[in-house]
């Protein structure tokens, strides 16, 4: 695998992190970017090339990408889309502008950068493009609208591609996980509250007692809880595989709720999803 190359975002932390090394020590060469330079100078110094990328801004996805292709000499073997966060809160108490943002940055920035690299692809004559989505992406759970939706759009669009992509030699997959260790809780606290004015919505005693109760305490990891390598170990897959699977179910909370929605109607699993 010495001479393939892939660019990973969302490197900092969490399954990007992960990725990055479980696909370097494979053999892989790894472009590790990152929304801040501050997490860049950080991998540099564990040794992997990191473009700075943040999918809110057009100008670092080109000029990110640009940085990756010109260290290959025009080449890129695979892309793994996987930056994104989450912004808690009831549907009813989000500001049109929050979705706007989440949206830029959850799936407006990955189709951009998806369709810089496929002109790269064709050229070649290979590659591969991997979604890391979510079971959130199937399924929804109440105060996630944001972040259900960014998902279920990318579920969508990604499934489009794949599709139109077949007469091509580009492998389109999604990557569905559940609940995995990373700083996913952590990091929506700030989205949280910036975007949301939890105490004037009719809803305040709820996000008093559940919401933000879950939110701002650490209450240890979900009993189905895997680590990030969990997903490595299926990534690996997704792209050495001759023949990669359309999509791969992460977690064993993935494949129960992938169960349930193709057994029960629509109410019955409302209300097994309320409970979440």
């Amino acid at each position: 695998m010495t001479d393939k190359s892939i660019l990973i975002t969302g490197c900092s932390s969490g399954i990007g992190y992960a990725s990055a090394i479980g696909l370097r020590d494979a053999g892989w060469r790894v472009f590790a970017s990152c929304r801040k330079a501050d997490d860049c100078a950080r991998l540099r110094a564990e040794g992997f090339e990191s473009p700075l990328i943040d999918y809110a801004d057009d100008t670092t996805i080109k000029a990110g990408l640009a940085e990756v292709l010109d260290a290959t000499g025009g080449t890129l073997d695979a892309l793994f889309n996987n930056g994104a966060y989450g912004m808690p809160g009831a549907a009813e108490d989000l500001p049109t502008d929050s979705l706007r943002a989440i949206f830029e940055a959850n799936f407006f920035g990955w189709h951009e950068l998806t369709r810089a690299v496929i002109p790269v692809m064709r050229k070649q004559g290979h590659g591969r493009i991997v979604q890391c989505s979510s079971v959130l992406g199937f399924v929804t759970m109440p105060w996630r609208a944001a972040y259900n939706s960014t998902k279920y759009a990318l579920e969508g669009l990604t499934d489009t591609m794949r599709i139109e992509m077949r007469d091509t030699p580009i492998h389109i997959v999604l990557i569905e996980p559940g609940p995995v260790t990373s700083k996913f809780r952590i990091n929506a606290i700030s989205h949280f509250e910036h975007w949301i004015d939890w105490e004037a919505s009719p809803r305040a005693e709820q996000y008093r007692t559940k919401l933000r109760a879950k939110l701002y305490k650490d209450n240890g990891p979900d009993p189905f809880e895997l680590p990030p390598e969990a997903v490595v170990k299926k990534l690996r897959h997704a792209l050495e595989s001759s023949r990669p699977r359309p999509r791969y179910f992460v977690t064993t909370p993935t494949y129960i709720m992938a169960a349930l929605r193709r057994i029960l109607p629509t109410r019955a699993l409302d209300w097994v999803l309320a409970k979440a």
